[in-house]
């Protein structure tokens, strides 16, 4: 996994009010932990740690006064309606040393036509390098039967990379039957009730 580099300024001034002028100047707070350091509290351009977020487990290279580190996000704020980002909480990691990340499920193949695809989980726990997170794993369903299921024990996962906390017979995937349309009600029936109830009354 590449490195993306962000330039890091040191952050002295605190509080809402402070907060929102570093938001107003389209730069981000963030706090930098981890390793038994003191929390480092920095101001990262706005547009950069946007992009960067864009890709998951993004290695990050903080650069500047004093800073000059490797991170991971562990937390983003974002603005509910806007989406901006408002927060971050960066973890510290070394080069290689072992984290434990969230990464994407994503499945290729199409399953029985009799059959539809239920993904359980769309990320899996796993442990790996800091400098080589994988993006993702990939689950093969071609061809699956209804019934048919995938356990987290099952998945092939990248180089490098094992398993962590998911019990390893939690089923990631299966395949169930398609749900079958109910017949439609007739109308005569109750029309006819309904007209010999009329001439009962008359």
């Amino acid at each position: 996994m590449s490195e993306v580099r962000i330039a890091a300024e040191p952050r002295t001034v605190f509080g809402k009010g402070a907060a929102r002028k570093i938001r107003r100047d389209n730069k981000v707070p963030a706090v930098l932990y981890g390793h038994g350091i003191e929390p480092k509290h920095l101001t990262l351009p706005g547009h950069e740690v946007l992009l960067a977020l864009r890709t998951a487990n993004v290695l990050i290279r903080l650069e500047g006064d004093g800073v000059n580190e490797l991170a991971l996000p562990k937390g983003v704020q974002r603005d509910p309606i806007k989406g901006f980002v408002e927060h971050v909480d960066l973890l510290l990691v070394k080069r290689g040393e072992k984290v434990t990340v969230e990464i994407p499920v994503n499945t290729v193949g199409v399953v029985n036509p009799e059959g539809l695809l239920d993904l359980q989980f769309t990320t899996l726990s796993v442990e790996a390098e800091a400098t080589n997170i994988p993006t993702g794993v990939e689950v093969d369903v071609e061809g699956l039967e209804v019934g048919a299921s995938i356990t987290a024990a099952q998945i092939q996962l990248p180089e490098g990379a094992s398993l962590k906390e998911a019990d390893p017979e939690t089923v990631i995937v299966q395949v169930i039957a398609k749900p079958t349309e109910a017949p439609a009600e007739e109308e005569g029936p109750v029309v006819e009730e309904a007209a010999t109830a009329e001439a009962a009354a008359e």
